[in-house]
């Protein structure tokens, strides 16, 4: 049934009954208004008026709103203009500020790529001063400064001893006269002191009398003690005897007391033997009665063990009358079974030889049969050897053949490869040789670089009128601390042939040169004529 709707005009059509030809009630029709029709319709599909409505509303509020801010937008006197000329003041400060932390950048950049390149020149002028040849050098320049030093301090000492003599000699004078006037002194205490020894060696004199005086009042003081004591040792003496006297007393009165002791004891051991004897006397009866019991009882038993040996007698003897019997009775029944086992036993003889026969005449047959299938297996394994062997000697053929063309393949391999070792050591000797000229090289600039440097100190210490010998002698030619010859920019130590290992020295002097001129021929002619070879 349909429900009525509000504000709906209910209209019946049709006959008076309220049915229609189609059968249907139109006594049941509702007809409804368009504005209610629409709102119906609007529902069942989802549609709001009023959100629809709203949101109408919403979207003009906003494009009046736009429209009204692209008209006042370039209007300076308003919010939204100041705002927006404020926005570009901003701006334009913060590109003005980033300029010029560009600039500050950059500069803050070249300043640290300038201290970059004055540390790394400190560093590697601290390295170069830290080589051993650099430090060689300041040392002999520590050691020239050292010679100065101590060359200055002998002439300063030489001056202070020629003009210090003057002076030595005005203080000997003085200190003559002050030895003089202090002998004087001396012998004027020595007389003071001679006169307070004497004085004291009187007072001492008395003091020796009256320490003799009074050593005497102590002997006598000592020898009334000694009298005393003497007398307080009787009666300590006296004390002592009674004490012992007491003591022995004592002791006998003790001993008394332990000789009733061991009578007590004497006593009280008689009464432990005696009861010992008669626990003595009760075992060895008991003993005796459990004997004569275990007798009695053995004997009972030997009693019934006769009784019963006799009964059991009795009873084997009864049964050996029906065993008797029973064994006749079955060594007849055992002697006709043996004799229908004998028969049956011949008859299976008769058949097992029948059988026999029988089996060889098989076993004849199978043999031949046997041998003709050996016979022919054996040429068939015979055929197969043949065919095994062929097959084996073309395997060998083959594997021979794979052999030659493996080694064929390795022969080439070695040879490829000793190409490429060969090329591998010439690229490596080429490398060599480009090391060995860019080491020589680099020798050659740190030589020339040395030497700059330590003909720079020498011309200073030159200069300063020092002594420029160690000097010299540490910016020699050569890298190496040796004493030998330069090769090759360096200059090595040579060291004695033993255990020592020590480094021979180098002497340089005029007799080594004469030596070194005898030995070695400069002048062909200058050597005949120093031998006498005058033609």
């Amino acid at each position: 049934p349909l429900h009525p709707i509000g504000m709906a005009a209910v209209v019946l059509y049709g006959r008076r009954r309220g049915a229609s030809k189609n059968g249907e009630n139109l006594r049941h029709v509702t007809v409804l208004r368009k504005t209610e029709w629409l709102r119906i319709q609007d529902e069942l599909c989802g549609v709001n008026k009023e959100e629809k409505r709203i949101r109408e509303a919403a979207k003009q509020r906003e494009n009046l709103h736009l429209q009204s801010q692209e008209v006042v937008k370039l209007w300076p006197d308003t919010l939204h203009g100041q705002r927006l000329k404020r926005l570009q003041e901003k701006k334009i400060r913060k590109e003005i500020e980033e300029e010029q932390m560009r600039l500050a950048d950059l500069e803050e950049a070249k300043y640290q790529e300038q201290r970059r390149k004055e540390i790394i020149e400190k560093a590697k002028t601290q390295l170069y001063c830290q080589t051993d040849r650099v430090k060689g050098l300041h040392s002999a320049l520590l050691l020239t400064e050292v010679l100065k030093e101590r060359d200055a301090q002998i002439e300063l000492k030489q001056r202070r001893k020629s003009a210090n003599i003057d002076v030595d000699k005005a203080f000997l004078h003085m200190v003559q006269t002050r030895e003089d006037e202090a002998s004087k002194q001396e012998q004027e205490k020595a007389m003071q002191r001679k006169l307070v020894r004497q004085v004291a060696a009187e007072d001492l004199r008395n003091q020796i009398k009256e320490n003799e005086l009074l050593r005497e009042r102590q002997k006598l003081e000592s020898k009334k003690d000694g009298d005393e004591i003497q007398r307080l040792q009787a009666l300590h003496q006296l004390e002592r005897r009674m004490e012992a006297e007491r003591q022995a007393n004592q002791k006998r009165s003790l001993m008394q007391h332990i000789t009733n002791r061991d009578l007590v004891r004497a006593t009280d051991a008689q009464k432990r033997e005696a009861e010992e004897e008669q626990r003595k006397l009760f075992l060895s009866t008991k003993q005796k009665i459990i004997k004569l019991r275990k007798e009695k009882e053995k004997e009972e038993a030997q009693t019934r063990r006769d009784r019963i040996i006799n009964k059991l007698t009795v009873t084997q003897q009864e049964q050996a009358v029906s065993e008797e019997q029973k064994i006749a009775k079955a060594v007849a029944e055992s002697e006709a079974k043996q004799a229908q086992q004998q028969l049956e036993e011949d008859e299976k003889k008769a058949a097992m030889l029948k059988s026999i026969s029988v089996h060889r005449e098989l076993m004849r047959q199978e043999k031949e049969e046997k041998d003709k299938i050996e016979r022919k297996k054996a040429q068939e394994a015979l055929q197969a050897k043949k065919e095994a062997d062929r097959i084996f000697t073309e395997k060998q053929q083959l594997k021979v053949k794979k052999i030659r063309e493996e080694e064929r393949e390795v022969q080439d391999f070695n040879a490829a490869q000793m190409a490429e070792k060969g090329a591998r050591l010439q690229q490596l000797r080429q490398q060599e040789h480009e090391f060995e000229v860019k080491n020589a090289e680099l020798i050659a600039e740190e030589e020339n670089r040395f030497q700059q440097y330590s003909q720079q100190i020498i011309n200073a210490a030159a200069e300063a009128q020092r002594n420029v010998f160690p000097l010299c002698k540490a910016a020699r030619e050569g890298i190496g601390g040796g004493s030998g010859p330069v090769f090759s920019g360096v200059r090595p130590s040579y060291l004695v042939q033993d255990r020592t290992g020590a480094q021979m020295p180098k002497y340089v002097s005029l007799a080594t040169q004469n030596i070194k001129k005898l030995h070695q021929a400069v002048d062909i002619q200058d050597a005949k004529r120093r031998l006498g070879f005058t033609w």
